[in-house]
């Protein structure tokens, strides 16, 4: 088979079987569009192009009347990989986002409201005032959904304790967090009142707000007896914990689990998440080894609305789904101008 006819052959395979064909052949070869993919299938070496096209012979290819249409999808056959666009929402035709009746939305629409809002002043919500005075008399655990204003929580209670003369400490998973959060404080509430301790950074570590790693923490709290790092413990009033659902990491979770066994008693702790699976055993759990009660405070409307597009190989920009925003166990719609572009893509050539 020389090139020409192989070409020709790879170019009427849909993106799939060309994908399964390069496997161990091309490298990150799911980063590359047809054209380039059946490129560089040519440009290999003669006797891999030999094996190519053995390989080409073997493909069991349905036929084109096998091809689900966008506009009438089915349950895939056992054994079968369904199509992206079949789901269980799909076939049931319930709980969408909205109701069949409602024409599928138009990009201009989706896009509409995105950009720099109008300054306006700062009102907090029920539950952020909720969680601040909820500090007050307990522990507290606030989960709520990302770019709600949980760092609003963590800067009132922040003032509150150096209000108090007690000594804050603020941890992140990440040392990058860390760095950001430090200089982000800093600005905040002055260079000379904020310190940082991670593995290779240590800076104005008797400053009254501390920013540090959950790991560091924890050592932390191992050693406070030896005397070699002076945290003030007994004035330590806050430990504020951020991206607290690592307590679920099997390798990390341990180590935010004696942090919480090991604080002090007479310091509060404020967990933040924005995605904890199951924030009311924690906070059972956390009442049990405390000496004081824990607060869950639980918000789940999006302050800022996820909304999804689907961007063809072409450049071509389109709805990903039929309603505008996506909300979480509202089931959904393809949109059917994606259906088409995807199944345009890969069933007939790219050009």
């Amino acid at each position: 088979m020389n090139d020409d006819d192989l070409n020709r052959q790879l170019q009427r395979l849909p993106m799939k079987y060309l994908h399964q064909l390069a496997k161990g052949r091309i490298s990150r070869h799911f980063r590359l569009g047809k054209r380039r993919l059946i490129e560089c299938m040519l440009g290999l070496p003669q006797e891999h192009k030999m094996a190519l096209a053995s390989s080409l012979a073997n493909l069991s290819l349905p036929s084109r009347e096998s091809v689900v249409s966008p506009a009438t999808p089915q349950s895939p056959s056992p054994g079968k990989s369904p199509s992206p666009f079949y789901s269980k929402a799909t076939a049931r035709k319930s709980h969408h986002t909205q109701g069949p009746s409602s024409p599928p939305i138009q990009l201009p629409e989706l896009l509409e409201g995105i950009g720099v809002p109008s300054p306006m002043p700062f009102v907090p919500d029920e539950w952020q005032r909720e969680a601040v005075e909820a500090l007050a008399h307990a522990d507290v655990i606030v989960s709520v959904p990302t770019g709600s204003g949980k760092t609003f929580v963590a800067i009132e209670a922040i003032k509150q304790a150096m209000a108090a003369n007690q000594t804050v400490i603020y941890t992140s998973p990440l040392k990058a967090l860390s760095n950001t959060k430090y200089m982000e404080f800093s600005q905040r509430f002055g260079p000379d009142q904020v310190g940082i301790l991670t593995g290779d950074r240590r800076d104005n570590i008797h400053a009254p707000l501390l920013i540090m790693t959950t790991e560091i923490l924890r050592n932390v709290l191992y050693d406070a007896a030896s005397g070699e790092i002076d945290l003030r413990l007994h004035t330590l009033g806050l430990v504020i914990l951020d991206e607290s659902q690592y307590l679920a990491d099997p390798e990390r979770g341990v180590v935010w689990e004696e942090t919480l066994i090991l604080c002090p008693s007479q310091t509060r702790l404020l967990l933040l998440s924005a995605s904890i699976g199951n924030p009311q055993e924690l906070a059972e759990w956390l009442t049990s080894i405390r000496e004081i009660p824990c607060r869950l405070i639980r918000h789940t409307k999006r302050s800022v609305p996820l909304r999804g597009l689907y961007l063809h190989p072409t450049g071509q920009l389109v709805p990903l789904f039929e309603a505008r925003d996506i909300q979480q166990k509202k089931g959904y719609r393809f949109h059917p101008e994606t259906k088409r572009l995807f199944n345009e893509y890969e069933i007939k050539p790219f050009r």
